[in-house]
């Protein structure tokens, strides 16, 4: 089973490497080869930092977005988006502007606005993990987050899991087989690995 971990110049790309392979992945192909990812098994979009360079560097990739489109939605290969590579999935980002995401999942990513201003952005360190809809990869628990922007998930039924800081925010999305994290695996000690190790898996 080959799993391609998408190298768009994410900070992420080599820890996310490493809690794949913790996680039990034995053929990680870590790649900005879009024919790579067309015919890839499983794939990984990582992601940190803002919604616009990210969605830029992955878009400079000459096919990768037609090659992800054609793996996910014609041969429904199992995806795994991380942080912003969870948030490219929505419509657009709002961070310094708007900006179009894939459009897989609808919704926007919008700057997280506590109702307690005593309440700090970014969100930042451990927090709980609460299912929203019934999933095969997530289990209620504690998972680490780092985040300015959230995504407002426009069908709840998208949603697979929230967190609470100063209100609920979306800590996983899913739509048949394509999942999202907003907390990241890679930082979450046995949580993380264990979905991640589910991820891997996973028969949708």
């Amino acid at each position: 089973m080959t799993l391609a971990l998408i190298d768009y110049g994410a900070g992420n790309l080599h820890s996310v490497d490493n809690a794949l392979r913790k996680a039990g992945a034995e053929d990680v192909i870590i790649t900005a080869d879009a024919d790579v990812v067309r015919r890839a098994d499983r794939i990984v979009l990582p992601g940190v930092g803002a919604f616009r360079a990210c969605r830029d560097a992955l878009v400079a990739i000459p096919g990768m977005v037609d090659a992800m489109n054609e793996a996910v939605h014609e041969r429904a290969v199992p995806f795994l988006g991380v942080c912003v590579g969870m948030q490219l999935l929505a419509d657009a980002g709002e961070e310094f502007g708007r900006h179009e995401g894939l459009g897989w999942i609808g919704g926007t990513v919008r700057l997280i606005e506590p109702a307690d201003p005593a309440i700090k952005v970014p969100h930042m360190g451990w927090n709980d993990v609460a299912l929203a809809n019934p999933s095969p990869l997530l289990e209620p628990g504690e998972a680490y987050f780092l985040h300015s922007y959230h995504f407002d998930v426009a069908n709840p039924a998208d949603i697979a899991a929230v967190t609470d800081h100063g209100g609920p925010l979306v800590a996983a999305v899913a739509r048949d087989t394509v999942i999202g994290c907003q907390f990241h695996p890679e930082k979450s000690q046995s949580y993380g690995l264990s979905f991640l190790s589910r991820f891997l898996e996973w028969r949708p």
